[in-house]
C-alpha cells in the first residue's frame, strides 16, 4: 500500500519507536490459477455428464462434484499468509493456524516452507518452495563477478530479474520462498514483544470443506452401490 506520493504506506508506530507497515499477505499465485483451471474443466465436465448422461451416470456426476471441487479449493484457492503486528495467520488446506509473534520460534523452508510454534510444525501450504528458482539464485550468485556480470548480463542482476521480488527482503535474489521466510522471521523477532503478541496458538479446522467432502463421498460411493 502506498501513499498519494508514492512512499510505502505506515501505521503507527511500533513500541520500539519503528514504524509498522500494512499486513502483508502471501499466497500462491500458480496455485490459485490451477485451482481456477481444475474448476472450470470439472464444472464442464460434470455439467455435461450430468445433463446429456444416462443411466446412473448424472447422479453419479453431482455426487462426484463436491468430492472434486471442494479439495480442489481447499489446496488452491484457500491457502495463504497474514502478517500483522499481531501474529502470523496460516490458512492451510483443511485448518488454520494462528499464531502469535510471542509463539513462534522459527520459521524455516527447507523442501517445504515450515512454522514452528507452540512446540509444534506447521506446514505452510501458502509458500510453496520451489528448487528452480534456488539453483537460479545460486547460478547467478556464482556469476557474481563483475567483469563477467558486465560481459554476460549475468550475476545478481538475473535473480532480481527472473524470481520474484518480496518487498521488506534483505535479499532479493534469493527464492521467491525463502524470501517470504525470510521476512516473516524478521517480523517475528521484530514483533515478539508487543504486548498484542502474546498468546497460545489457536488451530481451527475448515469444516465448511471438510463436511461437503465427507458427504460427498458417501453420496457417491451409494450411488454407486446401489
Amino acid at each position: 500500500m502506498t501513499d498519494s506520493d508514492g512512499k510505502p504506506h505506515r501505521g503507527p508506530a511500533a513500541p520500539a519507536g519503528e514504524p509498522e507497515y500494512a499486513d502483508r499477505v502471501y499466497r500462491s499465485v500458480p496455485g490459485v490459477i490451477s485451482g481456477v483451471f481444475l474448476l472450470a474443466v470439472a464444472a464442464w465436465l460434470i455439467g455435461d455428464a450430468a445433463v446429456t448422461g444416462t443411466g446412473k451416470t448424472p447422479y453419479v456426476a453431482l455426487a462426484a462434484l463436491p468430492v472434486f471441487a471442494f479439495p480442489v479449493i481447499a489446496y488452491t484457492l484457500r491457502p495463504v499468509v497474514r502478517a500483522s503486528g499481531g501474529g502470523l495467520v496460516v490458512r492451510n488446506p483443511w485448518r488454520t493456524i494462528t499464531a502469535p509473534w510471542a509463539s513462534v520460534d522459527a520459521l524455516r523452508a527447507g523442501y517445504s516452507v515450515e512454522l514452528l510454534a507452540g512446540g509444534r510444525t506447521y506446514q505452510v501450504w501458502a509458500v510453496p518452495v520451489s528448487l528452480r528458482q534456488r539453483k537460479r539464485a545460486t547460478r547467478a550468485q556464482s556469476r557474481s563477478n563483475a567483469e563477467h556480470a558486465s560481459r554476460t548480463g549475468l550475476g545478481l542482476g538475473l535473480a532480481a530479474r527472473t524470481n520474484p521480488v518480496v518487498q521488506g527482503s534483505s535479499d532479493p535474489t534469493r527464492a521467491w520462498s525463502d524470501q517470504v521466510t525470510g521476512v516473516l522471521q524478521e517480523m517475528a523477532e521484530r514483533n515478539a514483544a508487543r504486548p498484542e503478541a502474546a498468546g497460545p496458538v489457536v488451530v481451527r479446522w475448515c469444516w465448511w470443506a471438510i463436511v461437503p467432502s465427507l458427504l460427498g463421498l458417501i453420496a457417491l460411493i451409494t450411488v454407486i452401490a446401489v
